[in-house]
């Protein structure tokens, strides 16, 4: 059991201050990948929490592994984000302010795979064609990604 679940057998659904890492994956036609949760049925980008003694970017790899069944080869810090716009409430009531650290990938190998628990499905976009019910807290994210990019 991660982290974050022993916390909340503490602290119950009360507001967390959660790290974590996202990756934004970029193939060699300049689309991102996104994928669609299960929990809210948004699409956002892998990443997650960071597990005890993990690096930031030991979690973006991890997360990308577990969600996508892809390996990151490189990645570069795209930006870090905070404050009031990056607060959650998860659909079954656990709320967090989220701390997330964004990669940007474009090196990268491996299977595109789903990962069973958290995605409902994997999918590449072009950068003007991101949809419209993206996950909150990655579409501040994005939005600077395709402000930047394209």
């Amino acid at each position: 059991m991660g982290y974050i679940m022993n916390l909340r057998k503490i602290v119950g659904s009360r507001p967390l201050i959660m790290a974590g890492a996202c990756v934004i994956l970029v193939n060699s036609r300049n689309e991102l990948l996104l994928q669609r949760r299960t929990d809210n049925h948004c699409w956002g980008l892998a990443g997650g929490s960071l597990e005890l003694g993990e690096s930031l970017e030991e979690a973006a790899k991890r997360e990308l592994f577990e969600e996508t069944g892809l390996t990151a080869s490189k990645l570069k810090l795209f930006n870090v984000y905070s404050g009031q716009d990056f607060y959650y409430k998860y659909p079954h009531g656990d709320e967090v302010f989220n701390v997330v650290t964004a990669f940007i990938c474009d090196s990268y190998e491996g299977v595109l795979k789903k990962g069973e628990n958290e995605v409902e499905k994997l999918q590449f976009f072009n950068v003007n064609e991101i949809p419209s019910n993206i996950n909150p807290t990655d579409s501040p994210i994005i939005d600077e990604y395709r402000q930047k990019f394209s």
